[in-house]
């Protein structure tokens, strides 16, 4: 397979499955009323989603190391598209909350398969600038995911938006199915994969690069959380109104992406996770403060000020930790995806629990997760000390 198309279709891979996130989120409130249940109970779905991603990512990394990574990107695009079929024909909230935990199995898989085929491929800065395109296409399914809900929401109904990712995973099944499979990898022992695993756990140089990352991705999940409720029900927004929110966000994340695709080879890594990270911290500061003061205005540009610098932070971060790795396969992008999806997991869950007056906890929560993210980056700067 040329390079080319791994980049194509790990792009579309992720995009498919970030909308998995994205897409349904205009409709939070018309699940609410359409499972008569509170929002809070809707809104546990997209924790639901992140766990079922996260449980799974460590096995998808060994079986893509024994089966191949073609193999089991196909087995959880399936997954995928399965379960979104199914979502619209169920009645009960609990049915619909566990198969969003499916759906985001089958998400984990298409993520970390996608992750992994471009490692395989680049190294260095242009590893960087490869996981950079992942992040424009995640960042499209931003704007698109939330946009396309909003109109399917409103023409024809929530079920549409799951039908219609069903119908596009399908579509991308049958592109790869046509392609020919990449060289095939070594096949190894679960053994190896737990001493593999353990081992990055130990390794100061992956984990904290690791972490940033996974902390800045933590405050995208926390808005997505919290922000159809803030906006459609504290501050009166529609639908609408909320799903054309999505292009300013998108346009920020393909800022950001854009800047290390295009200036990382000459600029350095360290330098983008520094920028990134700053400008997080200081998008979040600003919406602390819309927060208190209930001002709309500085709730939505400010994060958007956020998810630039963590367009920036993210794909470099992600490449630095596993260009740290000290154990080679998918082991180490699989233990990232891993630690992000838990994180985001568990942040979701509190973030869960936040939707509605008022409004300055969510931006509370964003700010210091944006805070820690900036001291792991701090403290990965700090050399290790030796072992008397």
């Amino acid at each position: 397979m040329k390079k080319e198309s791994i980049i194509f279709i790990a792009c579309i891979t992720v995009f498919l499955a970030q909308l998995g996130i994205t897409m349904y989120l205009p409709a939070l409130p018309a699940l609410a009323k359409a499972f008569s249940s509170p929002p809070q109970d809707v809104a546990l779905a997209l924790s639901a989603f992140l766990v079922g991603m996260a449980a799974p990512m460590l096995a998808w990394g060994g079986l893509g190391q024994r089966y191949g990574r073609k193999a089991i990107l196909s087995i959880s695009l399936l997954l995928y598209a399965a379960c979104s079929a199914a979502i619209p024909m169920t009645h009960q909230v609990e049915a619909f909350i566990l198969l969003r935990f499916l759906q985001g199995m089958g998400a984990s898989g298409m993520s970390v398969m996608s992750r992994v085929m471009i490692k395989d491929h680049f190294s260095g800065a242009q590893l960087a600038k490869s996981l950079s395109w992942l992040s424009i296409s995640f960042v499209i399914s931003l704007g698109v995911g939330q946009f396309l809900g909003s109109l399917l929401l409103a023409s024809l109904g929530w079920q549409a938006i799951f039908f219609s990712l069903a119908i596009a995973t399908l579509a991308l099944l049958l592109v790869l199915a046509g392609l020919p499979s990449p060289a095939s990898q070594p096949a190894g022992d679960s053994q190896s994969g737990i001493k593999a695993y353990a081992t990055l756990l130990r390794s100061r140089d992956f984990l904290l690069p690791a972490l940033a990352g996974g902390l800045g991705y933590a405050v995208i999940i926390t808005f997505n959380a919290c922000a159809p409720f803030i906006f459609q029900d504290a501050l009166h927004w529609s639908a609408s109104e909320y799903g054309l929110l999505g292009w300013p966000i998108s346009l920020s994340y393909f800022a950001g992406a854009w800047l290390v695709n295009r200036y990382v080879v000459r600029k350095g890594r360290h330098f983008f996770i520094l920028l990134g990270l700053s400008v997080l911290l200081a998008g979040c500061a600003l919406m602390l403060l819309g927060g208190v003061l209930r001002l709309s205005l500085l709730l939505w540009l400010p994060y958007c000020l956020a998810v630039i610098g963590q367009a920036m932070n993210y794909p470099v971060s992600l490449a630095i930790a596993t260009e740290n790795s000290p154990v080679a396969g998918p082991y180490a992008m699989a233990l990232c995806g891993f630690m992000h999806q838990l994180m985001a997991a568990a942040i979701g869950a509190v973030a869960s629990t936040l939707p509605g007056q008022p409004i300055w906890p969510s931006a509370g929560l964003m700010c210091m997760l944006a805070l820690a993210a900036f001291a792991a980056f701090a403290r990965s700067r700090q050399p290790s000390l030796s072992p008397a």
